[in-house]
């Protein structure tokens, strides 16, 4: 077997057809393109989306998308990491004072990643149903 003998099987390929080619092709005349109009001209087209000069569906439909609009004001804070901080009363503020969130954050949950192992007082913040009762079997408190 040599490269330049290589061909594929009898009935793989067959030839593409030709248009434009006289009357008795079956593709003569028009050459598929039917009478008249943008599409059967030579270098006629329009953009993908193009309606006509109606506004296009991409531009009519809000561009909200499926992002979170509360996703850069909202942060998730692990029991362990409160469990470091040094006051027992713990805010938001706290928690931007220490740099657990930024300074962007609005609201904070507290969830139940890691233990806590002494008793704090947590004032506005949320907090997951495992959260809040850690805190409170320590004898801390959630403060809404």
């Amino acid at each position: 077997m040599q490269l330049n003998n290589l061909k594929s099987a009898v009935g793989s390929r067959h030839a593409k057809r030709r248009l434009g080619r006289g009357i008795g092709s079956g593709l003569g005349k028009t050459a598929g393109r039917g009478h008249k109009g943008q599409k059967s001209r030579s270098g006629g087209f329009h953009k993908v989306g193009f309606e006509g000069g109606q506004m296009p569906l991409q531009r009519r439909l809000p561009k909200r998308g499926f992002t979170s609009l509360t996703k850069k004001c909202m942060r998730e804070v692990r029991l362990s990491d409160l469990s470091k901080l040094l006051s027992e009363e713990i805010d938001l503020l706290v928690l931007k004072r220490e740099n657990l969130v930024g300074p962007f954050i609005k609201k904070v949950k507290i969830i139940a990643t890691g233990k806590i192992n002494r008793k704090m007082i947590i004032k506005g913040l949320s907090a997951t149903k495992g959260a809040r009762n850690a805190i409170e079997a320590e004898g801390g408190r959630l403060i809404c």
